[in-house]
């Protein structure tokens, strides 16, 4: 992994620089607790596929999610994607705005409290 690869949780895309690599099977995302020692971190998995692993010898893993003993699992930086997450919450929005008879309700926008940080640091007075 290079030195300007940025390692992210694959379930909620929060930040691991703190951790050590290599990760140990029982680490855990610091923000929602997901475990990272998992096949969709790793540089291997590829869910088009056979076994979602493109690592010939490897075991199968049958959940993907899970934490695992695979000796071959590399972290992989930029696996997070919150478009699903992101479709599948505006579409329960709608759902529940449907349900009331409402307006759906409209998102607001993630801030990043580390960018604010910058920011206030270096702003211009």
């Amino acid at each position: 992994m290079s030195e300007t690869s940025v390692l992210e949780c694959w379930r909620c895309g929060g930040g691991l620089a703190e951790l050590s690599l290599p990760l140990s099977r029982r680490d855990e995302c610091p923000t929602c607790a997901a475990e990272l020692h998992v096949c969709k971190l790793c540089e291997f998995f590829d869910p088009y596929v056979a076994k979602q692993c493109r690592e010939p010898v490897a075991d199968e893993v049958q959940d993907k999610t899970r934490a695992n003993f695979c000796g071959y699992f590399q972290p992989r930086p930029g696996v997070f994607s919150d478009e699903g997450q992101a479709a599948a919450a505006q579409h329960a929005r709608e759902e529940l705005a449907a349900l009331f008879d409402e307006a759906p309700i409209t998102p607001v926008p993630r801030t990043d409290p580390a960018r604010e940080n910058l920011e206030r640091l270096f702003r211009k007075s």
